[in-house]
């Protein structure tokens, strides 16, 4: 890796951004409504970066990014991740997930499980909820109990899991949650009597 860089790239859904250091990839953000959005995240996020020509490593997970896009097959077993700073829990998250084959999902119960931590579907959420590496950490392939695909990291842009999904063609259904679902958990209890 040579120094700590950004770029910017085409895909089938917007202009992405990468950004990386001498660890690895920093992180990945998915298009934004306009490009100079992306590009103002990848700056709040990564101020010391410069707009460079991206190494090996780099040019390799841009190139998995652009083919999963497209909705072909990706594999980023490969692609080296900068993991510094990042909590020990997210990283087996973050490694657990990456496992997750295109096309398939699972919920944060079924990660929590296989962490061993079966209560912690809310620290895996978060940690997902958290993931700078959207795509090579393939967060949208996690859903909710009950197939809810609504959320992605902020890294997603405009984006929403759903269509990450239908892109990758993934198998089973993949639920929205409705106006009610939404509304259900935060009403106020009805009086009795």
């Amino acid at each position: 890796m040579a120094g700590l860089g950004y770029g910017i790239f085409d895909t089938a859904i917007g202009r992405c951004g990468i950004a990386w250091g001498y660890g690895g990839i920093l992180g990945v953000q998915l298009p934004e409504a306009r490009e100079i959005e992306t590009r103002k995240r990848l700056y709040q996020l990564y101020p010391d970066a410069r707009e460079m020509r991206p190494p090996v490593n780099v040019e390799a997970a841009i190139e998995g990014i652009a083919a999963l896009l497209r909705g072909e097959a990706s594999d980023f077993a490969d692609i080296t991740l900068d993991l510094t700073g990042i909590h020990a829990f997210n990283q087996r998250v973050y490694q657990l997930t990456r496992a997750i084959p295109r096309g398939e999902t699972r919920t944060y119960g079924e990660i929590a499980a296989r962490l061993g931590a079966s209560g912690a579907v809310h620290s895996v959420a978060q940690a997902l909820a958290h993931n700078p590496f959207v795509i090579i950490v393939p967060c949208h392939r996690v859903l909710e109990a009950g197939g809810y695909a609504d959320k992605i990291s902020p890294h997603g842009g405009v984006i929403s899991k759903r269509r990450l999904l239908s892109i990758e063609g993934a198998r089973g259904s993949v639920a929205s949650k409705t106006l009610f679902d939404v509304l259900l958990p935060v009403a106020p209890p009805r009086p009795q009597g």
